[in-house]
């Protein structure tokens, strides 16, 4: 009968000891094992280390998480300064960035209590400091009044007339921004259809949202809107904040503004996303607006909310995703109907098409195969009119496409800003 002379249950728990907590460590703790301690150590190598961390029921990332959160709540504050440490120096796939761990004792808060997560921090910002330039992480002063939730964003009001109600997210990974990007919202949505897409982005670069004027806490002027002034309302608001060229992502009425901001004011464009969305309608769609603009005044938005969705939203998605299409009904039936009125006159009287051939920045035309408002033609010929540009057609969406396929409409957005210069 052979003999293996390797304990294998040790071999492979000492692997995962040192693809978690690092070689430097793991050296320096088998060093000082003794005559008391070998047992011990052996143990939690084979049981720790090979029978809990080797199962490949969860990836090392989110036992870190876990490890991290239990050691917080019961208050081993040694255990966890290792475990912050080894966090934020593993391997790519593993390791915690300092935002993650901030989250981490963020959750802990609520579910560990407050002191505990006060400890936590206390105990995480020597590490930081000390690791800071392997990691490439600064801390710097910050107010907390300067604070703001970073799903959310700092909300703010321009200064300029209509004052326009925005939200700016920093780059989570407290560098420089890759990029800045601006989400401009459809007709009778508000800034929070993009919190979504916003999130993703804010990974690395700085993304601004606003409410048009006339929609969510905006100011909405009387009378009927233009388009050129919905884009020189954009552009006051990008001086205003000093953000140079930015990447504009619109959809429907928010592609329209893009069109015009790329022709009226260039130096703040340096790429254009333009989802379902269309450079001008034909007469007869011209009346159609007319006649929605006399509905509403009439009768107010709630007339024609259910007509409203079914255009937004596919039978299937209606069907499906009731909450999500209620609470965009809400939204619509909510906005004030001047602001509505304005804006729809606005749409309707779009007419950018013999011009389009001046826009000379980077430019995604991205269209819905389902969309009734500005059908796959429309954004063809979108894309044809503009020197250059890419078209994408998204498969089960319709007219609010980033929320139908969200996943599918991050994923063209973020490669074709993933092919800019930077």
């Amino acid at each position: 009968m052979s003999y293996d002379p390797l304990d294998h249950d040790l071999e492979r728990g000492m692997q995962q000891r040192r693809n978690v907590l690092g070689d430097t460590w793991v050296d320096q703790s088998v060093a000082k094992a003794n005559n008391f301690t070998a047992d011990f150590q052996s143990m939690i190598t084979r049981y720790a280390w090979n029978e809990i961390w080797a199962r490949p029921g969860l990836d090392h990332k989110s036992r870190r998480m876990m490890v991290l959160s239990t050691t917080i709540a019961l208050g081993r504050w040694e255990e966890y300064e290792l475990h912050v440490r080894a966090a934020l120096l593993g391997d790519a796939a593993s390791r915690l960035t300092p935002d993650e761990l901030k989250e981490v004792l963020m959750q802990s808060a609520i579910y560990a209590g407050v002191p505990a997560a006060n400890t936590a921090f206390s105990h995480a910002l020597p590490i930081l400091r000390e690791l800071g330039g392997q990691i490439g992480y600064a801390l710097t002063p910050q107010s907390p009044a300067s604070a703001s939730h970073p799903g959310v964003g700092q909300r703010l009001r321009s200064g300029g007339t209509p004052a326009l109600h925005y939200s700016v997210r920093a780059p989570r990974n407290g560098q420089r921004p890759r990029h800045t990007i601006v989400l401009s919202h459809a007709l009778g949505c508000d800034l929070s259809m993009w919190d979504e897409l916003a999130t993703l982005l804010a990974a690395d670069c700085r993304v601004i949202a606003y409410d048009h004027r006339g929609h969510g806490s905006s100011d909405a002027p009387e009378g009927l809107y233009r388009m050129a002034e919905l884009a020189d309302d954009a552009a006051r608001l990008l001086r205003e904040l000093g953000t140079g060229p930015v990447i504009w992502v619109g959809l429907s009425m928010g592609g329209m503004v893009g069109q015009e901001l790329a022709l009226r004011h260039p130096d703040l464009v340096a790429a254009l996303v333009l989802a379902n969305t269309t450079s001008g309608y034909p007469e007869d769609l011209r009346a159609v607006w007319q006649q929605r603009i006399a509905t509403v005044r009439e009768q107010g938005i709630a007339a024609i909310a259910d007509a409203v969705m079914a255009r937004y939203f596919h039978d299937d998605f209606r069907g499906t995703h009731r909450a999500t299409v209620a609470r965009y009904r809400q939204r619509l039936s909510s906005t004030g109907a001047a602001g509505y009125i304005g804006c729809c006159n606005a749409v309707g009287q779009m007419d950018s098409g013999a011009r389009l051939h001046a826009i000379q920045a980077p430019t995604l035309v991205i269209a819905g195969a389902l969309d009734q408002g500005t059908p796959v033609a429309m954004s063809r010929a979108l894309a044809e009119s503009i020197p250059n540009a890419q078209l994408t057609v998204l498969e089960q969406a319709s007219h609010l496409s980033a929320i139908e396929q969200p996943a599918a409409f991050a994923s063209a957005v973020t490669g074709f800003i993933a092919s800019l210069p930077q």
